[in-house]
């Protein structure tokens, strides 16, 4: 046998192969916490320029401190671990910053709403309404009842006709007729919430008399507001659903519309679920268009039909208009108004948390099964 016939053992080429690959996975690499360390570094030393030029602030420094941390670590790695990998811990860090940026105003405001509306989160909030009330005291069942009342109504029209609607546009719509369709429910979904509110006061002005101001009306005009987000995210949703599926029952000799009903909705329930929340949290925190049609009173009012008199007005009380009135023209003592809409703004940010907590229980109860 030649000399250049012989072949290393194989456990040698192999401690040999792993030995160079331990050494090129470690080789040019930043120590762990660098990127820590230098962040440390550069808000301190922005603090202390600031502090040397005599106009030191928190959130100048941390602003100076996050570019020159930016350009330290980009230009750091850039020398120990070449362009490519510089460029994609400067685009992780732009892009984490720009999370923490967005996070800021959400934290803030949570924070702010919750510090001041707990002063008034009380059983008498919930169980008593402004009827008779001058000053301090009272409470807002009269507009918590509003909302649920007004934006159930609103889920009841929204929802068979946004989804049907989807339906349509997925699974029958065809040529001009859907390119129409969408197009309406595209500008639907940009119109101006007020538009909405004329369009509901006008209707109802025309059906039964000028004027008039109902729960009903509101809920017509949150409806208009509605429809088209549902139609959205089920169409979205719908059209996901594999046609392998659809194919499947067909083959088997079932209708297109047996198909939908068992095959299609089912699959995509969970993410129609979650589509309906979204748009009941887009509608339920809206003013302008129940100014218009609802009008406001701080009596407990549960009937949204009008009232069948001269001028057809019931009016009720939404916690969005609650909120607006007790903060826009307060009496005395003030504070006990402002008390009042800041824990009004709390009830409705937990009413919406309240609402998207239900879609996940309720989408993934029904979301299919994979593993079965």
């Amino acid at each position: 046998m030649s000399a250049i016939d012989v072949k290393p053992p194989r456990e040698a080429n192999n401690n040999y192969t792993y030995r160079s690959a331990q050494v090129h996975l470690t080789a040019g690499q930043l120590p762990k916490r660098t990127d820590v360390a230098l962040f440390v570094v550069a808000v301190c030393v922005s603090a202390a320029l600031l502090a040397l030029m005599g106009s030191f602030n928190f959130a100048g420094a941390l602003v100076l401190g996050v570019v020159i941390f930016l350009i330290t670590i980009y230009a750091l790695s850039f020398a120990v671990e070449g362009r490519r990998r510089a460029a994609n811990r400067l685009a992780r860090y732009v892009i984490f910053g720009a999370f923490i940026l967005a996070l800021i105003p959400l934290v803030s405001l949570l924070a702010e709403v919750t510090s001041r509306g707990l002063s008034r989160f009380d059983l008498d909030f919930f169980t008593m309404s402004k009827r008779n009330i001058v000053g301090e005291g009272g409470g807002a069942s009269h507009a918590i009842s509003g909302t649920l009342i007004v934006t159930g109504i609103a889920t009841l029209v929204s929802v068979p006709i946004g989804l049907l609607t989807a339906i349509f546009l997925v699974e029958y719509g065809r040529g001009w007729v859907k390119r129409t369709i969408t197009f309406l429910v595209d500008v639907m979904t940009g119109i101006p919430s007020i538009v909405a509110g004329l369009f509901a006061y006008g209707l109802f002005a025309v059906l039964l008399s000028p004027g008039s101001k109902s729960g009903l009306a509101g809920a017509i005009a949150l409806s208009v507001l509605m429809i088209p987000y549902v139609v959205r995210s089920s169409e979205e949703i719908i059209r996901l659903v594999p046609d392998k599926l659809r194919e499947a029952s067909y083959a088997l000799g079932v209708t297109r519309w047996r198909t939908i009903v068992k095959v299609v909705l089912p699959t995509s329930i969970s993410g129609i679920v979650s589509g309906v929340i979204l748009a009941i949290a887009r509608v339920i925190g809206e003013t302008a268009p129940l100014l218009v049609t609802m009008g406001y009173t701080d009596s407990l009012v549960t009937n949204p039909l009008p009232s069948g008199g001269a001028n057809n007005v019931n009016p009720m009380t939404s916690l969005p208009v609650f909120v607006y009135y007790e903060y826009t023209r307060p009496g005395q003592p003030q504070d006990a108004f402002f008390n009042r809409a800041w824990t009004g703004a709390l009830v409705l940010v937990l009413i919406v948390m309240l609402l998207n907590i239900i879609g996940r229980i309720v989408a993934k109860k029904f979301a299919p099964k994979i593993n079965r």
